[in-house]
């Protein structure tokens, strides 16, 4: 089978990569359309090919300046010559199946979206049920309802999606898959008191909400460390002006900035858990690298990121912005060492179940089952 996984701007590389890869490793002919990766070095291509339509100038002038306030004009100068690129080359393809993962703004990218529709198979990976920007609701519905088939990852998805007006048959749940350690390192048991915040900094990831929590961590677990390693989007300093007014910014290690691939498993490695108490989401690779590394995680109980760690025993679900309740989880785990151990057996049975090779083997019989039908969505 011939397949197109489209990634306009490249916003989930890794698994991007890591799908491609296992669905060639499966014998399909996968080409991944995307733009190029400025944070880092791109993975390299197994198994599948890599072609970057999306914002090639920008991307080559602004590589060493990614965050650069004006990429967005120079972006959106470049998004209609990026479409026409992409349209075209996706109809030299040929592909029996079109699998688009993120559309950078639903209310542009539907009409090109509505066409890729109307000419070939098309799925689209709703990575969060719903945009954070509301405005952008009424494209959103559109979008999936113009596509064939809708995969999202948690069963709180499912729902959400139905309650959107989308037809619960065409939408297909497929769990997120772990990142596991490229270098097959060994996965040893998780010690010490280091709470780990890894990720993009942006103000729905819930940060302020740990740092409020920290103080009754501290006071439950002295020498408890919390390291926060992320590139920040939005401004950090309120968020560490908290933390001095709490009195708890001794206990804080920030290493703000792109953590290269090479340093993020030893990062993992050296966390006793990680944290995630998002005031929104649906699925996170943040949590999918933790299971990968054997790291139990404490998660705001929201979408997948809920159903996995309550699913597998791998850590503490909380209601999302609740202080008090993260801190009692994150303050149980790191002083109770049988709950620690327990955790960290949740996380291996998810790091044995989630495998990119059974996403890849769902993905495969959603594509047959859906090429066997005689026309794409209309």
């Amino acid at each position: 089978m011939r397949i197109a996984i489209v990634d306009p701007l490249g916003f989930s590389t890794p698994y991007d990569d890591r799908l491609a890869s296992a669905l060639g490793a499966r014998g399909h002919e996968v080409h991944l359309l995307t733009s190029p990766f400025l944070l880092d070095r791109p993975p390299e291509p197994h198994g599948y090919l890599r072609e970057e339509l999306f914002i090639p100038i920008s991307s080559r002038l602004l590589r060493n300046a990614p965050r650069a306030r004006f990429r967005r004009l120079v972006k959106g100068a470049e998004y209609l010559p990026s479409v026409l690129r992409l349209i075209r080359r996706i109809d030299a393809l040929e592909p029996d199946v079109v699998h688009v993962q993120w559309l950078a703004r639903p209310e542009l990218d539907v009409r090109w979206l509505r066409r890729l529709a109307r000419r070939h198979s098309t799925v689209l990976t709703a990575h969060n049920a719903m945009p954070r920007r509301r405005r952008a609701y009424g494209a959103w519905r559109e979008a999936l309802t113009a596509v064939a088939r809708v995969v999202v990852h948690s069963r709180q998805a499912v729902d959400r999606l139905a309650e959107l007006g989308i037809d619960r048959r065409k939408i297909v749940r497929i769990p997120h898959p772990v990142f596991d350690s490229p270098d097959g390192r060994v996965v040893e048991p998780p010690s010490g008191r280091i709470l780990l915040f890894f990720g993009l900094i942006r103000h729905y990831k819930g940060l302020d909400v740990l740092v409020s929590a920290l103080p009754e961590i501290r006071r439950r677990v002295p020498g408890v460390r919390l390291v926060v390693a992320g590139d920040p989007l939005e401004p950090v300093a309120p968020v560490q002006e908290l933390a001095a007014s709490l009195g708890v910014d001794d206990a804080i290690d920030w290493r703000l900035g792109f953590v290269p691939d090479a340093e993020v498993a030893p990062l993992v490695a050296s966390a006793a858990a990680v944290v995630l108490p998002y005031r929104q989401i649906e699925s996170s690779g943040v949590l999918a690298l933790a299971f990968g590394h054997g790291r139990p995680a404490v998660v705001s109980d929201l979408g997948a990121v809920g159903d996995a760690v309550r699913e597998f025993g791998a850590g503490r679900v909380v209601p999302a912005e609740d202080p008090a309740a993260l801190a009692e989880a994150c303050a149980d785990l790191l002083s109770d060492p049988e709950a620690l151990r327990s955790s960290f057996e949740g996380a291996l049975r998810a790091r044995a179940s989630l495998t990119w090779d059974e996403s890849a083997r769902a993905h495969e019989q959603l594509y047959a089952d859906l090429v066997g039908q005689t026309e794409p969505a209309s």
